[in-house]
Parts: structure tokens; sequence; C-alpha cells
């Protein structure tokens, strides 16, 4: 399993190693309105989004599959299935409009401060249906 340790103009930093991952250089507009509407709200201190549609059978440029890493002070008290369920809301229209997945890792400031920084890349797809 690869664990990503920093995401930096779409390239992976494992150690001294960088990789190189298929997603586009070019950010779209509903990964920017991801970022945007995450920022505003939660007010983080960390953000990262990844559109992950390049793993999946979607045509090239794609906007469906993506993953988020937001830390926020507005998770403080909050249980991990209330941080999800305060991002989903948050993203209800992109939700509704064609994102049809989204991994989220959410982590209060002093959580993001005490961990190693690394986030576990996701599945290969299945191919859907659970083929």
């Amino acid at each position: 399993m690869i664990l990503i340790q920093r995401i930096v103009n779409n390239t992976l930093q494992l150690g001294r190693l960088n990789i190189m991952r298929g997603m586009d250089t070019v950010t779209g507009m509903v990964a920017n309105s991801i970022r945007s509407k995450l920022q505003t709200a939660l007010e983080a201190t960390h953000l990262d989004v990844i559109n992950e549609s390049y793993m999946h059978n979607v045509p090239k440029g794609a906007e469906t599959h993506f993953k988020v890493v937001v830390v926020s002070d507005k998770f403080d008290g909050l249980a991990l299935i209330k941080r999800h369920r305060l991002v989903n809301e948050i993203l209800k229209e992109e939700l509704k409009n064609g994102v049809h997945a989204l991994s989220i890792v959410a982590k209060t400031t002093k959580q993001w401060e005490e961990s190693e920084k690394i986030v576990e890349s996701s599945p290969n797809c299945r191919g859907g249906f659970g083929k």
C-alpha cells in the first residue's frame, strides 16, 4: 500500500522519491468549488482537494471522484461521523450534481499537528457494482 505523505503540484512525495500521478495539472471548476466552500465554511488550516477521477472509468478530465483532507478547529469536539456529515452538507450541491464519490479525512488542527501527515491512497477502482 502506498502512503501519501504530501501532495505538491500533483506530485506524491514519498520520502525522497517523487511519483507523478495521473491527475490533470489544471484544477477544474468542481475542485475549485469544493476548495472554496470548504475553506470558507471551515476556515481550514490545511486543505487538499485531490481529484481521483482518473482512477475510474470516466472520461479524461472528469471531476467525479474526490478525496479531501481538511483540517479545521471547527472539528474540535465533533465525532468523526459529525465531521463527515458537516463536509457532506457543505458540498451538498456538488454531491447532487456530478460528484459520485467523496473520500474525507477530517482532523482538528491539533490532530493534524500531532500526526505524521500521512494519508493513505485510495483503493483501485473495482469497476463499480461490486465487480
